[in-house]
């Protein structure tokens, strides 16, 4: 299934996408796709549900209303940094040996197509396409990556956006520069595991203007989704509906010769095979 959430950002009513232009809406069987509903088991029962739905007609058309980012506010946003081997050299920092874990705030998370907006008195802000895992049930001490597996909601498209200086020159942790509003967008869709066919074979890309700026793929992740959440779930309690960001391929501004940032005015455009594609417009700080 695709699950998606449409409306007003803090409305958002839970569907599940049928094709490019058709949906079933379930809001009257599951209040939000957020912890309380994964928590749920909620998702046991839905592809039933919206089985049935379609064999009857239920189906109803996209028009213009927003696209939410397809979870409710997560009880955290764990992160995994310098993922990809090719994007630690573009940085000049050396291979990880283990899992390099950071954190966002939660309330980064944002529609698919809102817009970034660059924080006060940045000069370094960031792009990063990566995989999103969304956590299905509470977790801890996981015994294997087969049973991390087992855990696992479903997989998403999110642009880590990052903003450098606050990050790297400002000393402390990554969490400066990885929470500022807007520095999360999510979706369009949560695709379930069922309907990837090789999770670690997808392709990623973004464009910046119309330039491509990243190319890469799952398949040269240095840790794997599913080594990823059995490791984190050695060192904290992996709740449902979670988010973990794992990483990016090369292609970040930061490591462009020379830098380059966003501005305001400037597009971002980009996508995951299977997982949609997202575009927001960069702005002003409020």
């Amino acid at each position: 299934m695709k699950l998606m959430r449409i409306g007003p950002a803090g409305a958002e009513r839970p569907i599940v996408r049928v094709n490019e232009t058709q949906y079933v809406d379930v809001s009257d069987v599951a209040r939000d796709f957020d912890e309380a509903y994964f928590r749920s088991g909620g998702l046991d029962s839905l592809r039933d549900e919206v089985d049935r739905r379609i064999a009857d007609g239920r189906i109803e058309r996209f028009g213009d209303e927003r696209i939410g980012s397809p979870i409710g506010r997560p009880h955290q946003v764990l992160c995994i940094g310098l993922n990809f081997s090719d994007h630690a050299a573009e940085t000049g920092q050396a291979v990880p040996a283990e899992p390099i874990v950071f954190n966002k705030a939660p309330n980064t998370v944002v529609g698919p197509y809102d817009d970034v907006r660059i924080p006060r008195g940045s000069a370094k802000t960031d792009w990063e396409v990566e995989l999103g895992i969304v956590i299905g049930r509470r977790a801890s001490y996981l015994n294997s990556r087969e049973e991390a597996r087992e855990v696992i909601a479903g997989f998403v498209l999110v642009n880590d956006v990052s903003e450098r200086a606050f990050q790297m020159e400002r000393g402390g942790q990554w969490v400066k520069g990885k929470s500022a509003e807007t520095f999360n967008p999510t979706g369009p869709w949560l695709v379930t595991p069922d309907e990837i066919s090789d999770v670690d074979d997808l392709a990623m890309w973004l464009d910046v203007n119309g330039v491509r700026r990243q190319t890469g793929s799952t398949a040269t992740m240095i840790f794997d989704p599913y080594t990823i959440v059995h490791y984190l779930s050695q060192f904290l309690v992996l709740e449902p509906g979670d988010l973990i960001d794992t990483g990016t391929p090369p292609g970040v501004g930061m490591g462009a010769k020379p830098p380059v940032y966003l501005k305001a005015g400037d597009v971002m455009a980009l996508g995951i095979d299977g997982l949609g594609e997202q575009r927001q417009n960069v702005v002003g700080a409020r």
